[in-house]
C-alpha cells in the first residue's frame, strides 16, 4: 500500500509500472496540473480531484461523488491501465488525494496500487529527477469489478447511528467536527455518534506514514464493533484513514463517500 522514493526510482521502467500525480489543492483547483506541468516524477500522468476523481455534482451526494464508472475507466484506459498495471500515486497533501485515487482503484476491483510515501516533495528532496514531458496516451483494457461492499449508503449511515456494533468514524479535523469552525460546508458540526479520529493523525507532518505500530496505537481503543463506516467532508481524506486501517489489518471498513457534505444537504 505504502513504497517509498528509492522503490520507485529504482523500478521507474518497470514495464507494467503506471505514476499518477495526484496533486491537488482545494483552495486553488488548478493548482495541482499547474505543478503538473512545471515537474512531475519521470512518465507520471496527472488526474485531477475535481475532473477526473469525481462525479458530477447533484444536490445529494456530497462535494465529491464518486466517478461514474464507465467515464473512470475510460480515463484509466488512457493511462494504459490493465489487470497486470502496478500503480504508484502522488500527491503533496500527506496522502489525501493519492489516497482518493488507491481507494477509488480498489473499489473498482485493481488490488495493485500503492501510495508514495512522503509524495512528491520526498521525490525531490531525495534528489531524484523530474521531467517536464507529457506521456503520451496509451491504450489499456482495465476490467472493473466493482467492490460495493467498500461503500456504506446514507441509509446505512442512518442505522448505524442506532447500533452499538458500528463504529463511525469521522475524518475531519477535530474543530469542523466539533462545528467550531465550518469553511467549507453551511452546516457544522458532526453525524450523529461519530467518533473523531483525524486524517493528519496518521502522517508526520513531512508527509511520512506513521511507521505500523503508531498506526496500531491510533485504532487500538475502538469500541467493540462489527463493522466500520468512515466519513470526511466529502469522501476525500477519509480515504487516508481507511489507507491507515487497511495497513493494521483492518480491511472491512467501509467509506461513506458524501461524507458530510450530503449529510447536511439534508439538514
Amino acid at each position: 500500500m505504502i513504497t517509498n522514493t528509492q522503490w520507485l526510482v529504482e523500478n521507474l521502467h518497470h514495464p507494467h509500472l503506471v505514476i499518477i500525480d495526484c496533486r491537488f489543492r482545494l483552495s486553488d483547483p488548478g493548482w495541482g496540473k499547474q505543478q503538473y506541468l512545471l515537474s512531475h516524477i519521470p512518465g507520471a500522468y496527472y488526474l485531477d480531484l475535481d475532473l477526473d476523481l469525481s462525479g458530477k455534482l447533484t444536490t445529494h451526494g456530497g462535494r465529491h461523488p464518486l466517478p461514474d464508472e464507465a467515464v473512470f475507466v475510460q480515463k484509466l484506459n488512457n493511462l494504459g491501465i490493465n489487470d497486470q498495471s502496478l500503480i504508484v500515486a502522488y500527491d503533496d497533501a500527506r496522502f489525501a488525494f493519492a489516497a482518493r485515487l488507491w481507494w477509488l482503484l480498489r473499489y473498482f476491483g485493481h488490488q495493485q496500487v500503492m501510495v508514495l510515501d512522503g509524495g512528491f516533495s520526498a521525490w525531490v528532496n531525495s534528489g531524484y529527477p523530474v521531467s517536464t514531458e507529457i506521456p503520451l496516451p496509451k491504450q489499456g483494457n482495465f476490467a472493473t469489478i466493482p467492490q460495493l461492499a467498500k461503500i456504506a449508503t446514507r441509509e446505512e449511515v442512518i442505522s448505524s447511528t442506532n447500533s452499538s456494533q458500528v463504529v463511525l468514524i469521522d475524518s475531519r479535523e477535530s474543530d469542523r467536527y466539533l462545528g467550531k469552525r465550518e469553511p467549507i460546508d453551511p452546516v457544522a458540526g458532526h453525524i450523529p455518534g461519530a467518533l473523531n479520529f483525524p486524517w493528519l493523525d496518521v502522517s508526520t507532518t513531512e508527509g511520512y506514514f506513521l511507521s505500523l505500530e503508531a498506526q496500531a496505537k491510533i485504532w487500538q481503543n475502538l469500541p467493540q464493533h462489527q463493522s466500520i463506516i468512515v466519513y470526511c467532508g466529502s469522501g476525500v481524506t477519509a480515504c487516508v484513514n481507511l489507507l491507515s486501517l487497511e495497513s493494521v489489518g483492518i480491511s472491512y471498513a467501509q467509506l461513506y463517500p458524501g461524507g458530510w457534505s450530503d449529510w447536511c444537504s439534508y439538514l
